[in-house]
């Protein structure tokens, strides 16, 4: 069995700590891993196992190396989508990259919370045992209250093993539509995890969506391999639709089954939703970060780099960052996608970026900007280099605050250690990289008529970046 992480989210929901470049996924939420570490590493004890598929957007590429060398899951391939097409197109690549047809798919989005890990592997065994003989299984959630923000599975009578066949795939549903489902007994959350082999997947795509199987053919076919990554052809895959696995297979295919799953599951889609699952102060409080509350009760409060002091509210989300401090009502915090939509329309950078930036070579925080000056905090991994490039419009000044520098300057080459400096002149062309065992700190100060990001020339990069 080979599980299969899907990495494609936004986590639009948990603005201001997710955002477009550092989604929720790669977040350290609910314990001190991330949740794509987490998901993968809820797997530990399952037998039988291949190495995992990860399937993330290209920009997410090094977080998600990165974030699974740390746990010591070595990937079978990091499948590079160019832009989002839903979970269809994804799953696509996953059995079309497959070994075998025969190779049962375990289909695990990265960013859910499953608490109770024995009842969660006897589903999973139940499921490749299901999957082996041609069924095509979803794990649908036993409800626990009228939910209307998920989509339902409604079962049928028929039953293989603790399984049900599925009767039908049921939208979101309104307050009193939920409420019937939930005391109906027949209805399960879509929880959006899956087992299948890969072939049985790939016959149900043909069958149903001929024209997207052929497109992730072709992209995958002309796909560049570099390392782990599978770097799909972007000019293909963007013809491909973009449809979910539920509306491009397991809507129309009469194999589908159902496994109940009573796992302590959580999708961590919101605020509220994270409230849910995290530990808790005698008031009901869930707290992280340098925080003080007076008569604060059942409230959701992130402190990320400043003191929070919070009096006399009742279930309020407060999430303080770098750059922004995001309050709601915990019953709207659906809404939080609305200021994400309104950052976008403003062309602010709060939207997708955080003040901490995270690079392949390891990052970099926007300490102080102004009109022509602008000052970063640089740390550079031991290994780290940073790309040969040059600027048109900036000069810089690197001071070395922790380890040493190699810093290529024009035709010269030169070694900057602990409180040393060197100029960058406009122009030049130049390069940063760490030579040693130990991170390399730098404090740099940008100046010029214009300090953006895109300002960047190019001429090497050992990351493969443009």
């Amino acid at each position: 069995m080979i599980p299969v992480i899907l990495s494609g989210g936004s986590g639009t929901r948990l603005w201001p700590l997710s955002r477009g470049h550092y989604p929720k996924q790669f977040l350290p939420l609910v314990s001190d891993h991330t949740m794509v570490q987490e998901t993968v590493l809820r797997l530990d004890g399952l037998k039988g196992l291949k190495a995992p598929l990860a399937v993330c957007n290209e920009d997410h590429r090094f977080m998600m190396a990165e974030q699974l060398w740390e746990i010591g899951a070595k990937p079978g391939a990091i499948i590079l989508e160019p832009m989002g097409r839903n979970t269809a197109p994804a799953v696509a690549m996953a059995a079309l990259t497959a070994t075998s047809e025969d190779d049962v798919l375990l289909i695990l989005p990265a960013d859910h919370v499953i608490s109770d890990l024995e009842v969660f592997h006897k589903a999973v065994i139940q499921a490749k045992a299901l999957a082996e003989q041609g069924f095509l299984v979803t794990f649908g959630i036993v409800p626990t209250e009228p939910e209307t923000g998920y989509g339902y599975i409604k079962r049928d009578t028929f039953q293989h093993g603790s399984a049900y066949s599925v009767a039908a795939f049921v939208e979101k549903p309104d307050a009193e539509t939920a409420k019937h489902y939930l005391k109906s007994g027949d209805f399960y959350w879509n929880s959006g995890m899956f087992a299948f082999k890969a072939g049985s997947f790939l016959a149900e795509l043909e069958k149903f969506n001929p024209d997207m199987l052929a497109i992730c053919r072709q992209a995958l076919k002309a796909a560049k391999i570099d390392m782990d990554f599978v770097r799909l052809d972007k000019e293909i895959f963007s013809t491909c639709p973009a449809d979910s696995i539920d509306y491009a297979v397991m809507e129309k295919t009469d194999k589908a089954v159902v496994i109940p799953l009573d796992a302590g599951w959580n999708d961590v889609g919101s605020w509220s939703a994270l409230w849910d699952v995290t530990d808790k102060d005698p008031f009901g409080n869930a707290i992280s970060g340098d925080v003080l509350t007076v008569d604060t009760r059942n409230s959701f409060i992130h402190a990320h780099s400043k003191l929070v002091a919070v009096i006399g509210v009742t279930d309020l989300v407060i999430v303080e960052t770098d750059d922004a401090v995001m309050i709601s009502s915990k019953d709207r915090v659906q809404e939080v996608k609305q200021i994400v939509d309104q950052l976008k329309v403003l062309g602010r950078s709060e939207a997708n970026i955080h003040r901490k930036a995270y690079r392949p070579w390891g990052h970099y925080d926007l300490v102080d900007t102004g009109e022509r000056h602008q000052t970063k905090r640089i740390v550079v991994k031991p290994g780290g280099k940073l790309s040969v490039q040059k600027h048109h419009h900036r000069a810089e000044h690197w001071v070395v605050v922790k380890g040493t520098a190699l810093v290529t300057k024009g035709d010269e080459k030169l070694l900057i250690t602990e409180n040393e400096s060197i100029y960058i002149p406009l122009g030049i062309v130049h390069c940063l990289e760490n030579p040693g065992v130990i991170p390399l700190e730098i404090v740099e100060v940008q100046s010029g008529s214009y300090l953006g990001e895109d300002d960047i020339v190019r001429f090497n990069d050992q990351y493969g970046r443009v």
